[in-house]
C-alpha cells in the first residue's frame, strides 16, 4: 500500500505531479477539493450539506471535509493507497487525518516564492472550457484567445501578483508548520520542484522509489 501525502505552496504543481504519479502507480489522485465539488454535483447527503457552507460564503468545515475524505478512501480503489493533495492544510487538519488512515510519505515541494509569483500571476484560462494557458511557458497561439473556442482569457483574481504573494503568506503561517510536524514522524521528503514538470516527475519517481 502506498499512501502520499503532497505538500507545498500554491503553483507548485503538486496537483500535476499528483495526477501523473497516481496514474503511474495505479492508485487514485484525491483532491479535497474536486471530492468536494463531485458530492455537491452528485447531490450526495455530504455533498448538500457542503453546498449550505458554499452557498452562504462559508468555509467548508474540517469535520465535513474529514467526513467526504473518509468516504472516498472506503471505495475500492483506495484500498491499495493514494496520492492525496490539498489536504491537510494546517496541524490541526494532520492530526485528524492520522485518526483517519496512516501515511507512509509526505513530500513537501519546494520551490522559490518570485517562481510562484511568476508562474501564477502568469496563468490565464478560458471561462469557456477552463483550458489553462501561461503567458511565457504555455501561450496561446493567437494572444489571449483560446486555442479551441476563440473565447478571450481571464486571469482569476487570486493570482494577481498582490493577491498571490497574500496566498504565500497565508500558507507560510498555516501549512509550512506541517513540514515540521511531519519530519518528526519521519515521514517527509522534500522534492525540488523547479524547472520542467518532466523534471519534477523525474525527481518524484526517484523519490517515491
Amino acid at each position: 500500500m502506498t499512501r502520499i501525502v503532497f505538500l507545498g505552496p500554491p503553483g507548485a504543481g503538486k496537483g500535476t505531479q499528483a495526477a501523473r504519479l497516481a496514474a503511474e502507480l495505479g492508485i487514485p489522485h484525491l483532491s479535497t477539493g474536486d471530492m468536494l465539488r463531485a458530492a455537491v454535483a452528485q447531490r450526495t447527503p455530504l455533498g448538500l450539506e457542503a453546498q449550505g457552507h458554499i452557498e452562504a460564503g462559508r468555509l467548508v468545515p474540517d469535520d465535513l471535509v474529514l467526513r467526504i475524505l473518509t468516504e472516498r478512501l472506503g471505495r475500492p480503489d483506495a484500498r491499495a493507497g493514494f496520492v492525496l493533495d490539498g489536504f491537510p492544510r494546517n496541524l490541526a487538519q494532520a492530526e485528524r487525518l492520522e485518526q483517519i488512515t496512516p501515511l507512509d510519505l509526505v513530500v513537501a515541494f519546494e520551490i522559490p516564492a518570485a517562481q510562484l509569483v511568476e508562474r501564477l500571476s502568469g496563468r490565464r484560462i478560458c471561462p469557456a472550457c477552463q483550458t489553462v494557458y501561461h503567458v511565457t511557458n504555455r501561450p496561446p497561439k493567437v494572444p489571449g484567445r483560446c486555442d479551441f473556442d476563440g473565447t478571450e482569457l481571464v486571469q482569476r483574481p487570486d493570482d494577481r501578483p498582490e493577491a498571490v504573494r497574500t496566498r504565500l503568506a497565508v500558507y507560510a503561517q498555516q501549512t509550512a508548520p506541517l513540514v515540521d510536524h511531519y519530519t518528526r514522524r519521519g515521514l517527509l521528503r522534500t522534492l525540488d520542484a523547479t524547472g520542467s514538470p518532466e523534471d519534477v516527475a523525474r525527481r518524484l519517481r526517484q523519490l517515491v522509489g
